[in-house]
């Protein structure tokens, strides 16, 4: 255990205490993931990106009130990435409560070498081809052989590198100037993408309670 966090959740506890060592283990355990440490612990090395920043006004009884919202995505550059916005009175309160929550909306990628032109047995893109859609926003990502980098626009592709896809073809379609949905859409690809996994101990998800 480290920096004082003492685990509230079982999957927590269970990390805490060695039981569960890498992340792959933790997603599959079927245990819900709600501690932002866990993350830190299993992916030490996680960098996060804010990929917009905006201001959002709306009126109260008391008058205007402004916030900020901001649209992270987090990865360890080795098929582990997660997404999420945040909003707070604060630039810097709403940047870290998106780092937290996109911790905990972390996916494994299913990555490969899916492309006809690819040696098999590679992780430089994925598997199959995938699509996803968030707002009107519909992004399709497809693999591409080894050497060919990413075609995409900035933001599809600084989710694609936090997550560890070297080269991927990309279309685009809908109100793609709108960051939040293009980032969001090329996230819920990925997702679409991952390979299907049954829990170990769905069950436990049941159980798992909050304290």
């Amino acid at each position: 255990m480290s920096n004082g966090w003492e685990p509230r959740t079982r999957l927590g506890r269970k990390v805490a205490a060695d039981e569960i060592t890498s992340m792959r283990a933790a997603l599959e355990s079927g245990l819900p993931l709600k501690e932002p440490e866990i993350v830190d612990q299993l992916l030490p090395g996680l960098e996060d990106e804010v990929l917009d920043i905006n201001m959002v006004q709306r009126m109260t009884d008391s008058g205007r009130r402004v916030k900020f919202r901001c649209v992270v995505v987090v990865g360890n550059r080795d098929g582990y990435v997660g997404y999420a916005q945040g909003r707070d009175d604060q630039v810097g309160g709403a940047i870290q409560k998106a780092i937290e929550v996109a911790k905990l909306n972390i996916i494994e990628v299913d990555r490969g070498s899916g492309s006809w032109e690819d040696r098999p047995g590679g992780v430089n893109s994925l598997m199959r081809r995938t699509t996803g859609k968030a707002g009107s926003v519909e992004v399709e990502i497809r693999p591409a052989p080894r050497g060919l980098g990413l075609a995409a626009a900035p933001t599809v592709r600084h989710v694609l590198e936090l997550a560890g896809i070297e080269d991927a073809w990309t279309k685009s379609h809908g109100n793609t100037r709108t960051t939040v949905n293009l980032a969001k859409a090329t996230f819920n690809a990925l997702k679409n993408a991952a390979q299907s996994r049954t829990p170990q101990r769905a069950h436990e998800v049941q159980q798992e309670a909050r304290e």
